[in-house]
């Protein structure tokens, strides 16, 4: 009897066992075949949506940018782009039988089920394989309780074992570590190497290859920055896995522990590296949309017109929306992993952010701080009535982010203006450092006004590339580009245009006109006699060089009463300048709004002998193959003629030589040939400087926020003084680079005969001592 029932027990449990076999069998062949869980198509698992970030590179082949989506700062490599320590450091310790199973390792499986599951034991190890972490990254949604995660399992079985089956073991390896996020925006293994040691996969050391794969079992638990003895920890650890595995010996290993963990760290994000203005400029232009003018406020008409002449004629402008990849979609700026090559070079683009910091940082600001200090009106001009500054911070309180979300809460008048008006505690830029303070909003708006702005460009005049491009002082506190975006008025600067115009007419640079105020009657009882602000030579008969040089207001009167404010914005748009130019008298003067970038243009028509070039700031676009999916090219448009560019580079020399330019020289001590322009609005509102070289044309321009906010002297409100020297202290450093192909021995390409005929010296202005021009400039 008792034979008989231990018979029915053994015959149950061994049905129960091929009952649970069955089943078993029976779940993975629904989950197979999509019945139970989500399995990816065929076609998927050969193609992995993956998404990688587009990467930027300078033209001397650094890279110094990435765009991406949230935290998928993820970049592709190949096997061979990866140290062979992190592959040894990564079997060793993640699933030492990788290159044996075929997906699932039933030896770590059944030992974690064993001993992790039933006996409790958490050292035992993992049962995962490499291809199902892979699984998991690519198709596991985060689980939210134990029970969904044990649910998953079986599905990434059934992934991993199909992976194996489309993809090779280096190919499986690759994935993982272009999958696997090290936190930090570091995801993948090129992100990573880069954010913790500034450096590629291929050169990982071993130490820093077990510390990488280390963060793998755990990147919240094993952070280096937040945990660097638990981290330590761990990447001795892996060494002694590596050890084990026969990747190390011991001697190797116990020297390789006693090293500190070292890191370099580098945070990556949108606001961090050079050239974030550029970045951020390149990246607003790729991704742009055709322009409809519904999409655009009422007040930008202007801003719409430009868009769609781009949208037309610069094949850049709205690259990923013009382009389709082989599935027919659009390209994606964020997911695609596009390799954009620029025109920029790294070691200008630093001499230009530094030559930036150096003046407005280290001199400019301070002076700003120091002459508005205890002042009731600052940081506005004293002319200003106390209305008229209410006014300007009521218009600055209804732009800010915390009025608009306010209004959109539904308050009132009456709380947000009690809400602007309260302390409270927040963060604010100081000039260097972000400090803790209670401010009211208001008294908060204030205070960032202090803050001066500017905006820089180089550009080679013979093929457009931009070598430099700085849209403000400060990315992370004023994103407002001035380079492209920000417009103002360019005073003095667009003089040269005008003597263009008579240089076309067929004037000389010696020719004499008199020195002498002219009045206009523009009807309505309306008068307007432009003033000088230097009494050099009144009454004087006086040569048109000289007039440039001292940037004489009166002469520039006087050529536009000869050739008509039309003649003068119909050529200044061939110049390439497209923003509104009213066609009235005072814009010899300067009163047109103009960015850097146009003005920069513009002028690459003196040294380019006459034929203007377009900047150009990508030369090709790759994608993560190395594909080459376009390239670009310099347009460039025949202006004036040759002969007047050499009567304007003659002038342009002048304004530098014995000019409102001449600090250059004395102050500088910068020997090359030089040509450039100066310029100051009224009230001292925005200082410019426009500098040509052979090799070179570069602007600069420096101002306040608002128009009002500026200098009260002249000494320091001058083109001369806010934004010369920025353009000094980058030539200089530019120069002092012998890597660099810039030389002060460069010369202009002017005929020997024309730089005879145009040299007016022998005249009595030329005379004169470049101390008489310390504090000149003009408005």
């Amino acid at each position: 009897m008792s034979n008989s029932k231990g018979s029915f027990w053994i015959k149950l449990l061994w049905g129960l066992f091929a009952f649970g076999v069955v089943a078993i069998a029976i779940m993975f062949v629904l989950i197979a075949n999509g019945i139970i869980g989500y399995i990816p198509e065929i076609e998927e698992l050969q193609n992995p949506k993956n998404k990688f970030a587009t990467e930027l590179y300078t033209a001397d082949g650094e890279m110094f940018g990435r765009y991406f989506y949230g935290k998928d700062n993820r970049v592709a490599v190949g096997y061979n782009e990866i140290s062979p320590y992190v592959i040894q450091a990564l079997i060793a310790t993640e699933d030492e039988r990788f290159n044996e199973h075929s997906g699932i390792d039933f030896k770590s499986l059944v030992r974690s089920i064993v001993f992790r599951g039933m006996l409790g034991i958490k050292s035992a190890g993992g049962g995962s394989t490499i291809t199902q972490q892979l699984a998991k990254q690519l198709y596991s949604p985060t689980a939210e309780s134990m029970f969904q995660r044990a649910l998953q399992k079986p599905i990434e079985w059934v992934i991993a074992v199909q992976l194996e089956r489309y993809y090779t073991k280096e190919e499986i390896i690759v994935m993982y570590l272009n999958q696997f996020d090290f936190l930090n925006n570091a995801v993948g293994i090129k992100s990573a190497a880069q954010v913790y040691f500034n450096t590629t996969p291929a050169l990982l050391n071993q130490e820093q290859a077990a510390m990488l794969v280390g963060m793998c079992k755990n990147p919240s638990y094993f952070n280096p920055n937040r945990f660097p003895e638990r981290t330590q920890g761990r990447r001795n650890t892996v060494l002694d896995q590596m050890c084990k595995n026969g990747s190390l010996t011991e001697t190797q290993c116990d020297s390789l522990q006693q090293i500190p963990l070292t890191l370099d760290f580098n945070k990556i994000d949108h606001r961090s590296g050079i050239a974030p203005y550029f970045r951020e400029y390149l990246r607003l232009m790729l991704s742009a949309k055709k322009p409809v003018r519904s999409e655009y406020a009422s007040w930008q008409d202007q801003k719409f017109k430009e868009d769609s002449i781009a949208w037309e004629t610069n094949p850049l402008f709205g690259w990923c929306n013009k382009n389709t990849k082989p599935n027919g979609s659009n390209y994606n700026l964020y997911t695609d992993g596009l390799r954009i090559f620029t025109t920029i070079d790294s070691r200008m683009q630093r001499y230009a952010e530094e030559a930036v910091s150096e003046h407005i940082g280290g001199y400019l600001q301070p002076a700003f701080f120091k002459e508005k200090k205890g002042k009731s009106y600052a940081p506005f001009s004293k002319d200003l009535t106390p209305e008229e500054i209410q006014d300007a911070m009521n218009r600055s309180k209804r732009q800010s982010e915390r009025y608009l979300k306010m209004r959109k809460a539904g308050h009132s008048a009456e709380e947000i203006d009690k809400a602007f008006n309260t302390p409270a505690e927040m963060r604010i830029y100081d000039g260097k450092n972000i400090v803790d303070t209670t401010l009211t909003p208001m008294d908060s708006i204030r205070w960032e006004k202090h803050f001066l702005r500017c905006g820089f460009m180089s550009v080679n005049p013979i093929n457009g590339h931009v070598k430099a491009y700085v849209g403000g002082p400060n990315f992370s506190q004023f994103q407002y580009d001035m380079v492209n975006v920000g417009k103002r008025q360019v005073g003095s600067t667009i003089k040269p245009y005008l003597y263009t115009l008579a240089m076309e007419q067929g004037m000389s640079p010696c020719d004499e006109v008199p020195n002498v105020q002219p009045t206009f009657y523009l009807g309505d009882s309306v008068v307007w006699a432009p003033r000088n602000d230097s009494e050099k030579r009144v009454g004087e008969m006086v040569s048109l060089r000289w007039a440039l040089s001292q940037s004489n207001n009166w002469i520039s009167a006087y050529l536009i009463r000869e050739f008509g404010p039309m003649a003068l914005v119909k050529l200044m748009h061939s110049f390439g300048i497209q923003s509104n130019l009213d066609p009235v008298v005072s814009l010899c003067l300067g009163p047109a709004e103009v960015s850097v970038k146009e003005m920069v243009d513009a002028y690459t028509t003196f040294v380019n002998k006459g034929i203007r070039v377009d900047p150009i700031y990508v030369t090709r676009i790759e994608d993560n193959k190395g594909n080459v999916l376009a390239t670009f090219s310099p347009s460039f448009y025949e202006i004036i003629s040759e002969e007047t560019s050499y009567k304007m580079l003659t002038m342009l020399q002048a304004v530098v030589n014995e000019g409102t330019g001449v600090r250059l020289r004395y102050k500088y001590g910068l020997k090359a040939q030089i040509g450039g322009k100066t310029g100051t609005t009224q009230n001292n509102s925005d200082g410019w400087f426009i500098g040509v070289t052979p090799q070179l044309v570069s602007g600069v321009w420096v101002g306040g926020e608002d128009r009002s906010i500026h200098f009260d002297s002249m000494a320091e409100g001058q083109g001369a003084s806010m934004a010369l020297p920025i353009w000094a202290l980058y030539m200089t450093k530019v120069y002092n680079d012998k890597d660099l192909s810039y030389s002060q021995e460069a010369t202009f390409d002017i005929p020997k005969e024309a730089l005879e005929q145009y040299n007016c010296a022998k005249k009595t202005e030329t005379k004169k001592t470049s101390s008489d021009n310390i504090f000149g400039d003009e408005f």
